[in-house]
């Protein structure tokens, strides 16, 4: 039987509020802070913090179920 080529988006995106994450392997560490709207295309924006600079900024929901979490 073949994988997915995605997987489903959590039944609670709210749930990912307070966890971390990093951008790729080897990129900055985030903080998800927020779950917001969704956008036309059916994705949601979720609220982060990069830990590194402080920089909070608005990032798809399907792009933050691709990175890694951080422990």
């Amino acid at each position: 039987m073949n994988a997915p080529d995605t997987l489903p988006l959590p039944l609670r995106p709210d749930g990912l509020v307070g966890t971390w994450r990093r951008f790729g392997t080897s990129g900055p560490v985030y903080e998800i802070v927020s779950i917001g709207a969704t956008n036309q295309d059916g994705d949601s924006l979720v609220h982060i913090r990069v830990v590194e600079t402080g920089e909070e900024l608005d990032y798809r929901l399907s792009e933050v179920l691709d990175d890694p979490r951080e422990r």
